[in-house]
């Protein structure tokens, strides 16, 4: 489908799903974002859903400003996937073991290693800049800074929630690797810090939505936020490099006798701000659930942990800001997913796939997301399918 304009108070609001569809919190947060001063364009996805401060599924540019909330509190959140030389007919009938391994390797939910992850150590993992970048955390806000120790242990970490870990088949048969995390404590820590900051402000004292308080170009607290924006998301990328180098070097043990090789690494981040021009204004676009979809660039779209996921590649349309989804999106809370679906639920709806069926992941389970390829469906003048990936074995947070 193309897209349908909605009347927005500064702008219209272009949205790749139908407006009717869309929950009544979550059109009225769009609505909020669209009387922004310093709005050029707002763009959604079909994976669009009600989120804290803005809502997920949205692509904003703005001129001159940049919002936290509309980032998100997981800075840099993103997804990996790297295509190998294994297929079907090299897995073993039980893939338990292989998921242990991966869980052994790297940690899930709140955990962390117990010395930083020496990237030397790491087969063929680029070093340039590792020193540099960490070097630069003496520049990030001070109330934040404690947090170093606890920062390098986590990186190379899942982390959790709708984070995971899967080792998937595409169509033909073929292998892939694939991952979706993100800037971990340190990024969450940094972005309600800035958020806190943004809402103290006076230009911000007069929004519809409070959460929507934004940092003005050319102001100090502006250069302390792109600064530690910046950073986080370079962190969420080295985190998810980490942790791929740690999975290729499980499944090089556990498939020696194959002896894998690895393609090149896609990946992308769908929870960021980026600088970019559109009709000759440079302007800082962010997006919220939402990748990056320029024309030829490669881009992942996930689904839930008992169906499918995506690689595509982007088309480029400058109507939505070259993006697209970054997943399937919620159809439900968390809460009502508990409430409605049981484990066997989730044990049905996860049939085939080796990954926990336990009460700690029924609010993850299928049901509570929309259906992928109507998402896909939606999209089709923003993305092209390049592969459709199944999980057989998934790690969650």
């Amino acid at each position: 489908m193309s897209y349908v304009e909605v009347p927005g108070a500064q702008v219209p609001i272009r949205m790749w799903t139908d407006p009717a569809a869309v929950e009544d919190v979550a059109m009225q947060q769009l609505r909020n974002v669209a009387t922004l001063p310093w709005i050029k364009g707002l763009a959604v996805m079909p994976d669009v859903h009600y989120g804290k401060g803005a809502t997920v599924g949205s692509v904003i540019a703005m001129r001159g400003a940049v919002c936290p909330a509309a980032v998100g509190v997981d800075i840099g959140c993103g997804m990996s996937a790297v295509k190998t030389s294994l297929t079907a007919n090299d897995l073993p009938g039980d893939l338990s073991r292989l998921r242990s391994k991966i869980e052994q390797a790297i940690p899930v939910g709140r955990g962390m290693h117990d010395a930083p992850v020496d990237p030397g150590r790491l087969h063929g993992y680029p070093t340039a800049g590792w020193g540099d970048f960490w070097s630069r955390f003496d520049g990030v806000a001070e109330a934040v800074k404690f947090r170093q120790e606890r920062a390098t242990k986590q990186m190379g970490s899942l982390g959790s929630g709708n984070h995971f870990i899967e080792f998937c088949l595409d169509d033909t048969g073929a292998v892939w690797l694939m991952l979706h995390s993100g800037s971990r404590n340190i990024g969450k820590e940094l972005a309600e810090f800035h958020m806190g900051q943004a809402q103290k402000l006076p230009h911000n004292q007069g929004l519809v939505d409070r959460d929507l308080a934004v940092f003005i170009a050319d102001t100090p607290q502006m250069a302390a936020y792109r600064n530690d924006l910046f950073w986080a998301q370079e962190y969420a990328k080295h985190n998810r490099a980490v942790m791929m180098a740690l999975f290729q070097d499980v499944v090089r043990k556990e498939f020696k006798k194959a002896k894998p090789t690895f393609e090149p690494v896609i990946s992308c981040h769908h929870n960021y701000v980026a600088e970019e021009q559109y009709d000759g204004m440079d302007l800082l676009v962010t997006r919220k659930g939402a990748i990056r979809a320029g024309s030829g660039e490669y881009g992942i779209i996930p689904g839930s942990m008992g169906t499918g996921s995506y690689i595509v590649k982007g088309l480029g349309n400058a109507a939505s800001f070259n993006s697209a989804s970054h997943g399937a999106g919620r159809k439900m809370s968390r809460n009502a997913a508990k409430k409605r679906f049981s484990t066997r639920d989730l044990e049905d709806q996860t049939r085939g796939v080796e990954c926990r069926k336990d009460s700690g992941v029924v609010d993850e389970i299928p049901g509570a997301y929309k259906p992928i390829e109507k998402v896909i469906d939606q999209q089709r003048d923003l993305v092209e399918v390049v592969a459709k990936l199944k999980q057989v074995v998934c790690v969650k947070g």
